[in-house]
């Protein structure tokens, strides 16, 4: 594994390889900047070995971290360090997979490292996004039929807030809360819907992106979503599409 550090406090960056070594001593740090302009200027050579994971300081010598991230044309994976926790949701809109507060704890470290490696675990199986979320060049539904009754309603896809399936069925919830029964499996429905539109969360609801009202993380690195309307129970994202997950709120 190939990590780049970028931390302006010389102390932290050498405590952060220390801790790595210690880890996993076969981790390659490719090397320690202290500032935007010195990182930036190491993605620019035309040589430079990308990295497979990079630590972020959110506070560098000439800017913040984000910066960085806006100013690379490729996603990365990032665990933050940093002293400051005002930044998380900030943080949680980028390719993040952990978010550690200074002084950085080992435990904490491995515990971020860990879930690293299970999401790449996860998409060395799968392509970098799961099929199911990749965007096909046309045919996405823009309306699904139910029946109410003898009555057959056509509702279009802007009207749907997210899917779901419950007791041995899947159901379609409006953005005014109204349920319909669907002759759908999930799975079936997440290859009709566009992507950059719909998620599949989790085995059991599809959301939409303008569903989507907050989303809570949790030390423990879980995510829940908060929709609208509001889904029955807490709505958690599976932990292997977490990071996907990540990328298409924030996109």
């Amino acid at each position: 594994m190939r990590v780049l550090i970028v931390e302006d406090e010389s102390p932290t960056a050498q405590r952060l390889v220390h801790m790595l070594e210690r880890y996993d001593a076969s981790v390659e740090v490719l090397g320690c900047f202290s500032s935007v302009e010195k990182t930036l200027a190491y993605f620019a050579k035309p040589d430079f070995t990308a990295p497979d994971l990079l630590f972020l300081d959110i506070h560098l010598d000439d800017d913040l971290g984000f910066s960085i991230l806006e100013k690379l044309d490729f996603p990365m994976p990032v665990i933050f360090t940093t002293a400051y926790s005002e930044y998380s949701l900030k943080a949680f809109k980028s390719f993040s997979i952990d978010y550690l507060l200074k002084p950085v704890d080992y435990e904490e470290l491995c515990a971020a490292m860990d879930k690293y490696k299970k999401v790449t675990s996860y998409q060395k199986s799968e392509p970098a996004y799961p099929k199911e979320q990749q965007i096909a060049p046309t045919g996405y539904k823009d309306r699904f039929m139910v029946a109410v009754g003898s009555r057959l309603l056509s509702i279009p896809t802007e009207q749907i807030a997210y899917f779901s399936y419950e007791q041995k069925a899947t159901f379609l919830i409006t953005v005014d809360s109204r349920h319909y029964a669907l002759d759908y499996s999930l799975s079936a429905l997440i290859e009709l819907l566009d992507p950059r539109q719909f998620f599949r969360v989790n085995r059991s609801v599809i959301v939409s992106m303008n569903a989507v009202r907050s989303v809570f993380t949790y030390s423990t690195g879980k995510l829940k979503v908060d929709l609208q309307p509001a889904f029955k129970d807490e709505l958690f994202v599976s932990l292997d599409r977490i990071v996907s997950f990540k990328y298409w709120l924030g996109k």
